[in-house]
């Protein structure tokens, strides 16, 4: 169980807290070699940056990354304000990233992963979900937030089976998506909305796919930077079920 608590606290590091300074104290989790700071969205909920079509699991892109220091503290110094997402990676592939929920329609807020989806909703949703026909062969709602007019869900669409892509790059690769879908409560009946958000967009050999373990996890999502310092504990799950923590299933 992924254990996440968010301190108010001040904490001992090597290097002296500053106004817009981070803290992550990684208690004892093992094999960290990178922690990062993503910054996605615009205050509109609009993404900073086109999608990177060249974008790898194991080499996110961001906007700030920390720095190791003792205890596994990892600190970042001097983060704009802004809505941040945190994405650490460890030793055998492992990726766990957080996240938020931005605006999908005009005039939406955002809304903070945790927001409860009444289990009744939840279930309609996912049902929709798994009897519509999509590209990908591999589609799962990871986590699913709102209230009885509005829901929406993190999306993991993975494609592993045969394409054109096969021939173009000379073996079997495999494409993985997220993103944000909504579903609108229109008279009773849940609709999904045809714009959708999206997180990420990556081809890789499909050999490689299969060697990793991307983790979502909310509770490292949605990180309120202002002029102040800000600190976090957060412990990496000790033994990770791959089976149960991704949309494909590791051969």
């Amino acid at each position: 169980m992924v254990r996440s608590l968010i301190l108010g606290l001040s904490i001992c590091s090597s290097t002296p807290l500053r106004a817009g300074d981070l803290i992550i104290d990684l208690g004892k989790s093992k094999g960290v070699t990178f922690v990062g700071a993503l910054l996605r969205w615009d205050e509109d909920g609009n993404p900073r940056k086109p999608i990177d079509r060249k974008a790898k699991i194991g080499a996110p892109e961001v906007a700030a990354t920390a720095k190791p220091q003792s205890g596994n503290r990892w600190l970042f110094q001097k983060l704009p304000p802004g809505r941040y997402d945190l994405v650490i990676l460890a030793n055998d592939r492992v990726r766990v990233e957080g996240f938020h929920y931005p605006p999908v329609a005009e005039f939406d807020p955002f809304l903070p992963a945790d927001a409860t989806v009444p289990d009744d909703i939840r279930e309609q949703i996912v049902k929709d979900i798994a009897k519509s026909q999509h590209y990908e062969n591999k589609v799962a709602p990871l986590y699913l937030a709102g209230d009885e007019k509005q829901v929406r869900i993190l999306m993991q669409l993975v494609r592993d089976q045969s394409t054109s892509y096969d021939a173009e790059y000379g073996m079997p690769v495999a494409t993985v998506r997220h993103e944000v879908w909504q579903y609108s409560n229109q008279y009773g009946g849940w609709v999904k909305d045809k714009k959708t958000k999206i997180f990420d967009r990556i081809l890789l050999p499909r050999k490689d796919l299969h060697r990793w373990t991307w983790l979502w996890e909310p509770k490292l999502g949605g990180i309120q930077m202002k002029q102040k310092t800000v600190s976090l504990f957060y412990e990496l799950p000790g033994q990770i079920d791959r089976e149960r923590s991704n949309g494909w299933l590791p051969q």
